[in-house]
């Protein structure tokens, strides 16, 4: 089974778009969206509803009345200001520090688990579809996207699928590792521009860090030819392959209109791009 995740070091650059794409074009391959903050790949897919369940990703403090002494020193160290005049936790504020369980001397607070969202596995016109959708609020932490990923791979092997193809989130931070770690393929998509030329960088010493292979791939490569040929400079220097450069276009804007993926279109001269694209791709896993 090959993983293959779709990142950017910035938000914007078009990854969702590209996965999108590469669902379209690939066989037997499930889909996982682990850009669990943001998550908006479902708005292409369409997807129905398998099946649905909790998924925890943080805790919250409760304080039981029956032993509460009211002594005030779980109020005055919460520097989220969770805990209000009658001692009642407001859910929305507690981050599960755990300080108010630490401070009580009556030992009347607990950390519960709180859940962060619903699990889902959908079917969608490209296959199997494993996403969340997260309660409003909710923190998109490792934990969930480890889950969206866990239950993608649970489905591949119980249906013999030999590819799982993820939309990782932009930037750095920990759902990106969680969405990178183990791949056989990260994706990078950028654009030439000085802010993603620089997020560029930081992403592909993030995954050299992890020990994930990557690829680049250029989005609207013509609005700024200079800094585009930058960019394949670095990915020359790196020994990274550059997998294909996509020029700017509206059809973008007409497929996601139309709820499609770009290579949808059958007027869009893109697809041939995005077959030569997804067929390089193939060829490094």
């Amino acid at each position: 089974m090959k993983e293959i995740v779709v990142i950017s070091g910035k938000g914007g650059t078009g990854k969702t778009s590209f996965l999108a794409s590469f669902a379209a074009l690939s066989k037997n391959a499930i889909i996982a969206d682990c850009d669990v903050d943001a998550s908006n790949l479902h708005i292409i897919l369409d997807p129905e509803l398998i099946r649905e369940e909790s998924v925890f990703g943080s805790f919250e403090a409760k304080i039981s009345g029956d032993i509460c002494t009211e002594c005030g020193l779980c109020r005055d160290a919460c520097r989220f200001g969770a805990i209000d005049e009658d001692f009642n936790v407001a859910g929305e504020l507690c981050e599960g520090c755990g300080v108010c369980e630490l401070v009580c001397p009556a030992n009347a607070v607990e950390l519960c688990e709180k859940s962060a969202g619903m699990l889902r596995l959908s079917k969608s016109r490209f296959g199997y579809f494993s996403h969340v959708k997260m309660n409003s609020g909710e923190e998109g932490s490792g934990k969930l996207v480890t889950a969206v990923r866990d239950q993608a791979r649970r489905i591949a092997k119980e249906n013999g699928i030999d590819k799982i193809l993820i939309d990782g989130p932009p930037g750095i931070g920990c759902p990106v590792i969680a969405s990178t770690v183990n791949t056989d393929l990260a994706v990078i998509v950028t654009e030439p521009s000085l802010s993603g030329m620089h997020d560029l960088v930081r992403v592909h010493g993030m995954l050299s860090g992890i020990g994930v292979n990557s690829a680049i791939c250029i989005n609207k490569y013509d609005i700024n030819p200079d800094i585009a040929k930058k960019i394949g400079s670095f990915a020359d220097s790196n020994s990274i392959p550059l997998v294909g450069k996509v020029p700017y276009s509206l059809d973008f804007v007409d497929s996601m209109l139309k709820a499609k993926s770009i290579v949808e279109l059958g007027s869009s001269p893109m697809k041939d791009n995005f077959k030569n694209i997804w067929q390089r791709i193939e060829s490094l896993i």
